[in-house]
């Protein structure tokens, strides 16, 4: 497995000169794959072995399309279910910081399932197998005789996108912004598979006890995310009444500040520079000490707030310009309630660090 160099960025200038260097596989990542696939084989095992007592003469191509369906289905449930446990227990957090592991191996359980399915029912006949998926059944009116395999193409596509950009070089070259979007259809992909099962394998299987599990999987995941939204407006909210207790402003979303540029605001008097970089958030007195340039007109150039007139350089968390250099500026205390920035407008003295404020991550 291959990565782009320093998440994506080109030496040379051009795709000519990218340089790639191995993945480095540490002891937690090792350790979640190992139980990753150990329970994956555990659960096509037990399911193996229960279709052959219940139906000795099932073939091999349909225990195959049983097996990986049935596996990739409560997969996706787990990926979906990880994001509100991590929310609402941090216990559950060592399962989020991998879970993009999951997500591929979902999908390449689902593409067996979906190319055995094609395979098995459609590349027989003399029309292209992927046409006939579209084609061999148009009865959209129809609840019990619905075109059902469509909903899992489109579903399997969504997954192998989501799969195909789940390296981090995608996450730096299309933008958080896009990446995220990309990454949020997930939900879309659940949508259509619940259709797909319940218009497709729940039209043939009489026993209320298929539903159960299907309604019960929905309610479980949809249940997760309600609870987890709750909690996280209750703090939120909760959060945002300290603040203004003790004096902080809101002055912007974190949306309205580029990466490594300022949104600028004046708060009694005192013109603040709020500063975005590499996930945290920084303060300082928006006035150059060399003469009087706007630094949040500025960018942060090396870890560094930079002048834009004369290039004159801060730390963001200290307002302390780099050795040998000795100017200082005020520094000021900033949070991140949810999407939303707040500022305290009381400077402290020249040269203070303030700890950064971190970017919430969703």
């Amino acid at each position: 497995m291959l990565k782009f160099a320093d998440y994506g960025i080109f030496s040379g200038g051009d795709l000519m000169g990218v340089k790639y260097e191995a993945v480095l596989w540490n002891r937690q990542k090792k350790s979640y794959d190992i139980i990753l696939w150990g329970m994956i084989v555990g659960i096509l095992l037990v399911f193996v072995v229960s279709q052959f007592l219940m139906h000795p003469l099932i073939t091999l191509e349909t225990l195959i399309i049983r097996a990986t369906a049935l596996t990739a289905f409560v997969l996706l449930h787990l990926i979906l279910m990880i994001g509100p446990l991590a929310r609402l227990d941090h216990r559950f957090l060592p399962l989020l910081y991998n879970r993009r592991h999951l997500g591929v191996s979902m999908f390449l359980i689902a593409l067996v399932h979906g190319a055995f399915s094609i395979i098995q029912f459609h590349a027989l006949g003399d029309v292209n197998p992927i046409v006939s998926v579209f084609t061999s059944n148009q009865n959209y009116q129809a609840i019990s005789e619905f075109p059902f395999q469509i909903l899992g193409f489109f579903a399997l596509i969504i997954l192998f996108l989501m799969a195909a950009t789940s390296h981090d070089f995608w996450l730096k070259n299309l933008s958080p912004k896009i990446w995220k979007t990309l990454h949020i259809s997930v939900y879309l992909a659940y949508a259509l598979l619940i259709a797909h099962v319940a218009t497709g394998a729940l039209q043939y299987e009489n026993h209320p006890a298929y539903w159960a599990i299907l309604i019960l999987g929905f309610a479980s995941v949809t249940g997760l995310h309600f609870t987890a939204g709750f909690n996280d407006y209750k703090r939120l909210t909760k959060e945002k009444y300290a603040a203004l207790e003790d004096g902080f402003v809101e002055v912007c979303t974190i949306n309205e500040i580029q990466d490594d540029c300022a949104k600028t605001v004046f708060i009694n008097g005192e013109n603040i520079a709020i500063f975005k970089y590499d996930g945290n958030v920084s303060a300082v007195h928006n006035v150059c000490k060399h003469q009087m340039g706007p630094l949040g007109e500025g960018k942060i150039v090396d870890g560094c707030i930079t002048c834009p007139w004369h290039g004159y350089q801060y730390l963001p968390q200290n307002g302390q310009a780099p050795a040998p250099f000795t100017e200082t500026l005020h520094t000021y205390i900033v949070k991140v309630i949810g999407s939303k920035v707040w500022v305290h407008p009381t400077p402290k003295p020249e040269g203070t660090f303030i700890e950064p404020a971190k970017v919430e991550q969703t």
